[in-house]
């Protein structure tokens, strides 16, 4: 799906979407906004800037893999920091 996100806690403004775009999946488009005719959103982009007639516009960081992070994680915190398996119920508090 896509978020217009036009209200900004105080004023609404217009998000404009001319003919023939076509806007990918998990995206957000930040009113003030127009994307032009014939033009392509990449999905998981959040758009701030007008996007011209014909082009592509997308927003996305670049995946960053941390190798062994969790085990270090879990090392500092301890067990409460290891994911419940799937199944089975988190222990409960007394």
């Amino acid at each position: 799906g896509t978020i217009t996100c036009n209200y900004d806690g105080v004023s609404k403004h217009l998000t404009v979407l001319e003919d023939g775009v076509f806007i990918g999946s998990d995206t957000q488009l930040i009113a003030p906004v127009r994307v032009g005719r014939r033009a392509y959103v990449g999905s998981g982009s959040t758009i701030t800037k007008d996007v011209p007639a014909d082009a592509l516009a997308v927003s996305r960081a670049r995946q960053t893999v941390i190798p062994q992070w969790a085990a270090r994680r879990r090392a500092r915190d301890g067990a409460a920091a290891a994911p419940v398996p799937k199944g089975a119920r988190a222990k409960e508090k007394k």
